[in-house]
């Protein structure tokens, strides 16, 4: 996992337990099993086959087999396999190590944000909620609503707005509340946004009723 726009190292894991020498090897790391990352041809870095995002953007450490990807974007999520090649004679070559692992991005949403659409506070009435958080990914998991009163707290999963933006790839979310006036006791509205791959929640200002 790695946060959007950070640079991101992929290992290898390869020991080269053997020492051999880095002019003797040819190493390649390719996207999704067609896309060039970055290329190592006996010693020297090679840019010919290169797909055009990654011009730039990668440097390889030879002693650590480690790759390094600047500015990670949402484009770059996927499988990456590094492949090392040995060469044995002119004209053999042998592969003597794979290895293979998937990149996933992360974009930290906004604290959720509740606004209250509703006119007059009457009893009777009902209170006109939402509740919005921008700028995230991946897409999260689902947004619940948390209605405190007199130390009980009931919680209510509502229908999630998911939009994502066109050129980031970035999720805003929205969710809408209806609820009778409260008017036996004071009462706080909080909303609740569950994010995907165990990165938790984030938890809005409670609104005071």
């Amino acid at each position: 996992r790695a946060f959007l726009h950070h640079t991101v190292h992929l290992s290898c894991y390869f020991p080269n337990s053997q020492k051999i020498d880095v002019k003797n090897l040819i190493g390649g790391g390719q996207k999704d099993a067609k896309k060039v990352v970055h290329e190592v041809y006996y010693g020297q870095e090679k840019h010919e086959n290169l797909s055009p995002e990654y011009i730039n953007r990668t440097k390889v450490d030879m002693g650590k087999w480690t790759l390094q990807l600047s500015n990670a974007g949402v484009e770059d999520e996927g499988h990456y396999e590094c492949i090392i090649i040995q060469k044995i004679t002119e004209a053999e070559r042998a592969v003597i190590h794979t290895s293979e692992f998937s990149l996933h991005i992360i974009a930290n949403y906004s604290q959720p944000e509740i606004e209250l659409h509703s006119g007059e506070l009457k009893p009777n009435g009902y209170l006109n909620l939402s509740c919005s958080s921008s700028g995230g990914y991946p897409e999260p998991k689902e947004m619940t609503w948390l209605i405190s009163q007199e130390n009980i707290t009931h919680s209510t999963t509502a229908h999630m707005d998911v939009s994502q933006d066109a050129v980031t790839k970035l999720y805003n979310v929205t969710s809408k509340l209806n609820i009778p006036v409260p008017t036996k006791s004071h009462t706080n509205i909080s909303c609740l946004l569950h994010l995907r791959e165990q990165l938790g929640s984030l938890v809005s200002v409670p609104l005071g009723i």
